[in-house]
């Protein structure tokens, strides 16, 4: 279901107009972020992880993000504690990623 969809959902009785249409004629998802994503490099157990956290925006946003990461790399993760986790050192794809989406990164170890 898409923004468009949801709105009539919400609004039934709403008639689109020539303003509105300029406002739903965005992206597919919203993303609200304030400060940097943290993307970070780990080891647990001797296996390299990539961790990505500091989103400030809904959680089903960041779990589809985390959903199109793992998709795009074709790796195993998961969503747990507000942070996303990545099989392996992915960091470098992870960030060009997420520039693409709009996102401001930070790296942060090695």
């Amino acid at each position: 279901m898409d923004l468009k969809d949801q709105l009539k959902n919400l609004f039934p009785e709403h008639e689109v107009t020539e303003e509105n249409k300029e406002i739903l004629d965005i992206e597919d998802t919203l993303w609200v972020q304030d400060g940097p994503l943290i993307c970070k490099y780990e080891k647990r157990k001797g296996k390299p992880i990539t961790i990505i956290e500091g989103y400030t925006g809904a959680t089903q946003d960041f779990k589809t993000l985390s959903k199109e990461i793992k998709q795009m790399l074709g790796v195993g993760g998961s969503f747990k504690n507000e942070q996303i986790i990545i099989q392996g050192d992915y960091r470098a794809k992870i960030m060009d990623f997420l520039k693409d989406k709009g996102f401001k990164t930070k790296r942060v170890g090695g």
